[in-house]
């Protein structure tokens, strides 16, 4: 058996469900990728654009199922959601790369800070749109029902966490926060454990990060105004 073969017709069973162990690994790197970026490292870009490739595979189940019959579902908003992660993370990996580049050596590849009223005026119609636009196409796609609305929300505000994460918001950890909280009962009522797991045990390294990026913010702006 190949690796690649290994990779995508692997499972563990847990209970009575069998649970692709490119779910576990993807998710892992996912967490890997979370606390990297607290950090303020440029590998954070990296790993989660490989976890984000292999959790797309996983929530495409009908698609890259490979006779596997466990894995029979399509959800497009999270498929979709690491499809625009893997694009998005592209432009953070490029971001933080040339301002490391272009800063002051050893120095972190990002300067905490909060959005100015001016960014505030555009992003929050920008998240409005984003999140009706989606919901019409997942809709259109043939998701209904409650779980519409909540993939949607993880999708709409997994782009704008990552986005905010380029560039340096705050903010963008309080988002990751309200994804989590709905992401949790999502991925366990529809059976992906791993994932709802790994959703809840990110929860308190999202809040550590905001903590952490808050008080790095406070600490440069008031270097800066010396």
């Amino acid at each position: 058996m190949s690796l690649l073969q290994w990779l995508f017709e692997s499972t563990i069973t847990f209970g009575s469900k069998s649970i692709a162990v490119r779910e576990v690994i993807g998710g892992l790197l996912g967490l890997s990728s979370a606390i990297l970026g607290a950090r303020r490292k440029v590998a954070a870009w990296p790993v989660g654009i490989a976890g984000d490739a292999l959790l797309f595979t996983v929530f495409l189940g009908a698609v890259f199922s490979f006779g596997d019959s466990t894995q029979h579902a399509n959800f497009y908003g999270q498929a979709s959601r690491n499809l625009l992660l893997i694009i998005v993370s592209l432009y953070g990996w490029i971001r933080w790369s040339h301002h490391r580049r272009n800063g002051v050596p050893g120095a972190p590849a990002v300067s905490p800070r909060w959005t100015t009223t001016r960014e505030k005026l555009y992003l929050v119609p920008a998240l409005i749109a984003f999140f009706l636009i989606s919901s019409q196409i997942f809709s259109a796609l043939g998701e209904s029902g409650q779980w519409l609305f909540v993939d949607t929300w993880i999708f709409t505000g997994t782009a704008l966490a990552t986005y905010g994460m380029s560039r340096g918001y705050v903010e963008f950890w309080l988002v990751w926060i309200a994804v989590d909280l709905v992401g949790v009962p999502f991925a366990l009522k529809n059976g992906y454990y791993p994932t709802g797991i790994l959703y809840a045990i990110y929860l308190p390294f999202v809040i550590w990060g905001f903590i952490s990026w808050l008080r790095l913010s406070n600490s440069e702006r008031h270097s800066t105004s010396l």
